[in-house]
């Protein structure tokens, strides 16, 4: 099977390989605009980028299948404060799954700032004086103490979005 990742981010290519292992026989990285801000910031727009993504990578070669990852942060109805929120999209051309990774809260004044414009992979990156956080261990990784990373979180949300696709249990 032909997959194209919709990201030439290494992360969410090796997210995708562990995820699918053995059922891809070619995984590429394709750049796509996912069509939604550099950092969304509502659960719908983080989902949408994640399908655009998934959509135009299939789109752009003979692929089985497009994967789409898109990081957001998002409030959560009934909770305080900014959450992390991560997902991945797998279209195969008829239909479109869609799986979550793990959220958790952010730090308060990391959501104002988030508030007021920044995006918070370049924030945390001059907070800590790192380059490309989100090419490493991401914002999951800091905020975790490094108990999980983010092509750990991003392996599982492809591997829930595989779901529907493999286990025959969606028709």
């Amino acid at each position: 099977m032909r997959v194209a990742v919709g990201s030439t981010n290494p992360v969410k290519h090796r997210a995708t390989v562990g995820a699918l292992g053995d059922l891809a026989t070619t995984i590429d990285r394709i750049d796509v605009d996912p069509g939604v801000a550099e950092q969304p910031l509502t659960t719908t727009e983080t989902v949408e980028g994640a399908k655009n993504r998934a959509e135009r990578a299939r789109a752009a070669g003979d692929y089985d299948l497009g994967i789409g990852i898109e990081g957001g942060v998002a409030r959560i109805n009934g909770l305080e404060g900014w959450f992390l929120t991560m997902w991945a999209a797998i279209d195969d051309g008829s239909n479109c799954a869609l799986g979550s990774g793990p959220r958790l809260r952010l730090p308060d004044e990391i959501g104002t700032e988030l508030e007021q414009g920044a995006e918070l992979g370049p924030l945390l990156d001059a907070r800590l004086g790192t380059e490309e956080i989100k090419t490493g261990r991401g914002a999951v990784g800091v905020f975790t103490g490094n108990t999980i990373g983010r092509e750990d979180a991003l392996r599982h949300a492809v591997a829930v979005a595989l779901g529907p696709i493999v286990s025959g249990h969606y028709e």
